[in-house]
């Protein structure tokens, strides 16, 4: 019993260094979003940081963001079955709230920041995890980084960290690289 105990505690020493990990990855840029404080990165019990360079203006990249429905053509990880609240074009807008699926459970999420062109964020909240995800657009000299950063909290983000914690960083990867190749290909047509 003591050494399953030591087991135990050493997976969950290792995903806490993880999330320090990832908080300081993000650190140059968690200071440019506005996180609530039960988000804190540095006080999450789980934190993913993912970024990538994309040669466009923050419109372009802001244009396919919102565009919530689409998102399931380019990214395995979310199905969106409805937007409330959504803009005449029926993407994401400030009053938004989206019901998806996303990390195989069913979510409601409500868009908290809304700058077009420079910021984007929903909290999420399901039972026994709630999470923040924030988007950054930050133009740079040949085109913008696109940040994406995410912190939950609540008893199942355990889970999450211990028995899936490069998951949701893959996943965040794979919707990065999907803009990416969404807006490149069509500046270059």
């Amino acid at each position: 019993m003591r050494t399953f105990l030591l087991f135990i505690l050493l997976i969950a020493l290792s995903a806490c260094y993880s999330v320090k990990q990832h908080v300081e990855a993000g650190k140059p840029f968690i200071q440019k979003i506005e996180w609530p404080k039960p988000y804190l990165p540095d006080q999450s019990k789980f934190f993913v940081h993912n970024a990538i360079h994309i040669d466009a203006d923050s419109q372009s990249i802001w244009n396919v963001l919102i565009a919530a429905k689409t998102w399931q053509s380019y990214y395995s990880g979310a199905r969106v079955d409805s937007i409330l609240q959504a803009d005449t074009a029926g993407n994401l807008g400030p009053s938004s709230i989206l019901k998806w699926k996303t990390m195989g459970l069913q979510f409601t999420s409500s868009i908290r920041e809304f700058t077009p062109g420079r910021s984007l964020a929903w909290e999420s909240i399901r039972g026994n995890i709630q999470g923040y995800h924030a988007w950054l657009i930050l133009p740079d000299a040949t085109g913008c980084m696109l940040i994406t950063e995410e912190a939950q909290k609540g008893w199942l983000t355990f889970f999450e960290k211990t028995f899936q914690a490069n998951k949701l960083e893959r996943l965040h990867q794979e919707w990065l690289e999907g803009i990416k190749h969404i807006v490149e290909s069509k500046n270059h047509e």
